[in-house]
């Protein structure tokens, strides 16, 4: 990734950065602190404005970003007091397979070895929820089990 710094006489510092293929987001950083983002997709068009923050909003963006906030670690070296098992999101597409059968028929654990935990179903969360349980497209699975286990879950909810 390449990042590219110009001087705006007058106005600031101009920082383009490589997002993917042709996209490149750009950031004008004020003399005043202000900062404005811009998306390009194409060398010769101005941009899409993003963002237009204050100093005092872009030093707080900058700060979460940084890190500052909540700093990211690194999933496979991270130690969890479940041993290998990792606990997990997972989307139930609307068409998955899944969609309309209980947890029983879905065999989820028989076939990943992964155990749903609970169910979230727009603003409701069903804890622990039982064999019965009808599951549907939509429905964000909270999952137990090992990295293997949850792509094989991954791969079963598909």
């Amino acid at each position: 990734m390449s990042i590219y710094e110009t001087d705006i006489p007058g106005v600031g510092r101009r920082f383009e950065m490589e997002l993917t293929g042709d996209t490149r987001l750009v950031v004008v950083v004020h003399h005043d602190g202000r900062c404005e983002l811009f998306r390009r997709e194409d060398e010769d068009a101005d941009g899409e404005k993003i963002l237009d923050l204050s100093s005092d909003q872009a030093n707080k963006l900058g700060s979460i970003l940084e890190g500052a906030y909540f700093e990211a670690v690194d999933v496979d070296e991270l130690s969890v007091p479940l041993g290998d098992a990792i606990i997990q999101w997972v989307d139930v597409p609307e068409a998955s397979p899944l969609a309309d059968e209980t947890i029983a028929e879905s065999n989820v654990r028989n076939e990943t070895g992964a155990t749903i935990i609970a169910v979230q179903r727009g603003e409701e969360t069903i804890p622990n929820p039982g064999p019965e349980f009808e599951l549907a497209g939509g429905d964000i699975l909270v999952a137990v089990g090992t990295r293997e286990e949850h792509a094989a879950l991954e791969d079963l909810v598909q």
